[in-house]
C-alpha cells in the first residue's frame, strides 16, 4: 500500500512517514500543495493524508484538484482547522474523512485502515497466486496457509510483483515503484532483496514462484506458467 502525506511540517511529516512505514506502508511525503497535486495525479495512491495550511497551494484547492484527477482516491484531512464550517467544506469536497490535529497516531492508523478496506474491492484487497496470499489491508502473507514474515521493503517488493502477477517487470520499474528511486545501474538492491523473498517465499516449496527474466528483470508466475518456465 502507498500512502502520500502532504504535510509541509517536516518534523510532524517524519513522524508520519516512521510511524506508517513501521506498518509497512509506502510512503511518500509532499512539503507543499503544488507538490502534492502533482505527485498525487501522476502516481497511484491508496490513500492520501492532507493538510490544509499548505504553501503554495491551499489544501483544499489540493482537493478540489483531486476529485477532478483521480475522484476514487480515498482523502483523509489531517488539519488544525477545527471549525465546522471547515469540516463542512471539506466534506462536500470530496474529503472521506477529517481529522484534527493534535491526534492520536493509533487513530490515524485506524483510519487509514478503514479508508483502504472501504475502498478496495476483497479481490483488490487480497492478492493470491497459487498458494501465496498478501492481504494488503492487514498486512499479511502467507502460502500454503503458513504465514510469512517480511520487512517493509519485502513486502512492498512481494505486492508490487504479485499487482503484475504474470508479467515481466523490469529492475528499473522495480526501484522506481518500491524504492521510489532513478534506477542506478551500478546498484544490486533489487536482486538481494529478489534473493530475501526467494528465501521465504520458494524455499521448501517445489513449485518456485519467483522467477528470473533473462535480459529483462523478473516475474511472479502461478504455478502452471511456473511450470511451463521450468520446461523451457
Amino acid at each position: 500500500m502507498r500512502i502520500l502525506i502532504a504535510e509541509d511540517d517536516e518534523a510532524l511529516a517524519k513522524y508520519l512517514k516512521q510511524g506508517l512505514e513501521a506498518e509497512q506502508y509506502q510512503v511518500d511525503v509532499a512539503p507543499d500543495g503544488d507538490q502534492a497535486r502533482i505527485a498525487a495525479t501522476e502516481s497511484e495512491y491508496d490513500v492520501v493524508v492532507l493538510d490544509l495550511n499548505l504553501p503554495r497551494i491551499d489544501g483544499v484547492d489540493v482537493l478540489r484538484h483531486l476529485r477532478m484527477k483521480r475522484p476514487s482516491v480515498p482523502v483523509l484531512v489531517l488539519t488544525q482547522r477545527t471549525r465546522i464550517e471547515d469540516r463542512v467544506q471539506c466534506l462536500d469536497t470530496g474529503a472521506d474523512d477529517y481529522l484534527p490535529k493534535p491526534f492520536s497516531f493509533n487513530e490515524l492508523s485506524a483510519r487509514i485502515r478503514a479508508l483502504i478496506r472501504r475502498s478496495h474491492l476483497p479481490s483488490e484487497a487480497v492478492l493470491t497466486v497459487g498458494d501465496l496470499q498478501l492481504d494488503r489491508v492487514q498486512r499479511m502473507v502467507q502460502r500454503g496457509g503458513v504465514r510469512i514474515e517480511l520487512t517493509t521493503k519485502e513486502f512492498s517488493l512481494l505486492e508490487y510483483l504479485m499487482r503484475h502477477a504474470g508479467r515481466d517487470v523490469t529492475r528499473s520499474m522495480i526501484i522506481e515503484h518500491v524504492w521510489n528511486l532513478t534506477f542506478d545501474t551500478t546498484t544490486n538492491v533489487v536482486d538481494v532483496y529478489i534473493n530475501y523473498l526467494r528465501r521465504k517465499i520458494d524455499d521448501g516449496h517445489p513449485t518456485k514462484l519467483i522467477q528470473t527474466v533473462r535480459g529483462v528483470g523478473y516475474a511472479l508466475r502461478s504455478p502452471a506458467q511456473a511450470a511451463v518456465e521450468a520446461q523451457i
